[in-house]
């Protein structure tokens, strides 16, 4: 059970996702509202992803999500979300996002939106295998689901070259309150506040070829800020490939085909420098994407 300990302590000091109750990408600007409900709209695609995190280690946590992001221009308005599970050792979370966004038509055919989400979760501790280890020790609760609702906000610019925006998901906070029983506890078991801000610039370098430099940066309280930047280049609309850096955690690699400017398979490899590398040499991600763009 020491490798369900480990992962846990690293999933909520240091590793891929910083402490965050949230699941991040490394290809999140190809998948519509990932961490935006204002973007809404903005790409109108439906796809697929899956992500394996520190493959090397049994138990590391595997990310799987459906999304779609759907326009509908003569009410100015965007509808879009995901759903997801995501499994790590003894716990997983499986949701649904849906998000609304309205959208102001600017100068230059470009808009200003802002979105709302909607959150469904349900929060599921697998106590028998940590019980084997810990016994009945009470930190670990006396229920093994909960099933909790949030929502959150966001505004976003996108133009025909730049993107930028902010957002803030589970706003409420919800309690999750997986221990009933009788003892008092002066802390409980809540969803956080997750604060996001992004941007890209495409950059049509000539006829043929573009290079979009992007940043994501995510912010919760009591734990360390989040900083992911890189750049894609794109040729001929027909594939792409990317390198970026998650400061003080990993360089990432992608690469992808767009199969008649319609369909689009992706991949990225994220190589990791902390935390688990320094202990277990599979400390890397893999990311498949499929997705296919209704736009013409």
């Amino acid at each position: 059970m020491r490798k369900y300990i480990v992962l846990l302590i690293a999933a909520a000091t240091a590793g891929t996702v910083c402490g965050q109750q949230l699941q991040t990408s490394s290809m999140y600007d190809l998948q519509g509202v990932f961490h935006n409900p204002s973007t809404a709209g903005v790409q109108n695609i439906a796809g697929v992803s899956y992500r394996a995190q520190w493959n090397g280690i049994s138990g590391a946590p595997r990310t799987t999500t459906a999304f779609g992001s759907f326009e509908l221009p003569s009410l100015k308005i965007g509808l879009g979300g995901y759903i997801y599970n995501d499994k790590t050792g003894p716990t997983s979370r499986t949701g649904v996002q849906l998000s609304f966004a309205k959208h102001i038509p600017m100068a230059n055919g470009a808009k200003f939106s802002l979105g709302i989400e909607a959150r469904g979760q349900q929060y599921s501790l697998d106590r028998a295998k940590l019980s084997a280890t810990l016994g009945a020790d009470p930190a670990i609760g006396t229920s093994e689901n909960r099933f909790v609702f949030d929502a959150g906000f966001g505004i976003s610019y996108t133009g025909k070259r730049l993107q930028l925006g902010a957002s803030v998901s589970q706003l409420v906070q919800s309690k999750l309150n997986f221990y009933t029983g009788n003892f008092n506890t002066s802390e409980q078991a809540r969803l956080y506040r997750h604060y996001f801000f992004h941007g890209s610039y495409k950059w049509n370098v000539d006829g043929t070829t573009t290079i979009t430099p992007n940043f994501l940066a995510i912010y919760l309280p009591n734990a360390p800020t989040e900083f992911q930047g890189g750049v894609r280049v794109e040729h001929n609309e027909l594939f792409f490939w990317g390198l970026s850096l998650r400061a003080k955690q990993s360089f990432m690699l992608s690469a992808g085909i767009h199969v008649k400017k319609k369909f689009t398979i992706g991949y990225a490899f994220d190589i990791y420098q902390t935390p688990l590398s320094v202990f277990d040499a599979g400390g890397n991600a893999h990311e498949m994407l499929l997705r296919y763009n209704f736009s013409k």
